[in-house]
C-alpha cells in the first residue's frame, strides 16, 4: 500500500450558505490524499498502473466549480467521483478549506475532513 497527496490545490468557487458568499465567491485551498497499492506501478514504471494525480487534481477543480451550500457536500462529491473513476483507490480523504470566511472575525480559515474507504 502507498499513500499519494496532491496538496494544495487552489481554487476560487462560489460555496455557501450566504447569497452574497455564491454571488461574489471565495477562494478555497483542497487537500487530497489516496491510499493504493502502488508495488506494481514502482516495478512497471506505468501510469495505467497507478493513480493519476492529474485526474485527482481535475476532479477536484471540477467539483469545486460546482456551487453548494455546504463544504461536506462539495467532499463527499470529490470522494465519490475518485472512487467512482479510479479503482485502485482503497482509501481517500479530502480536506477543504474556505480560506478568509465571513463569519464575524479574523479568521485564516475554516476546514472540513471527510474520509472515504472502498468497501469490497
Amino acid at each position: 500500500m502507498g499513500i499519494i497527496k496532491v496538496e494544495n490545490i487552489r481554487v476560487f468557487a462560489h460555496h455557501g450558505c450566504l447569497k452574497e458568499e455564491t454571488k461574489i465567491g471565495s477562494d478555497y485551498r483542497v487537500d487530497l490524499e489516496v491510499k493504493a497499492n502502488l508495488k506494481t506501478s514502482a516495478v512497471t514504471d506505468k501510469l495505467s498502473d497507478t493513480v493519476d494525480y492529474v485526474l485527482l487534481n481535475k476532479i477536484v477543480k471540477e467539483e469545486m466549480l460546482q456551487p453548494s451550500k455546504l463544504l461536506e457536500t462539495v467532499a463527499q462529491r470529490i470522494l465519490d467521483r475518485i472512487f467512482k473513476e479510479d479503482s485502485l483507490v482503497k482509501k481517500a480523504s479530502v480536506s477543504v478549506s474556505k480560506l478568509n470566511p465571513p463569519i464575524g472575525g479574523d479568521v485564516e480559515s475554516v476546514t472540513i475532513k471527510m474520509t472515504k474507504r472502498r468497501k469490497n
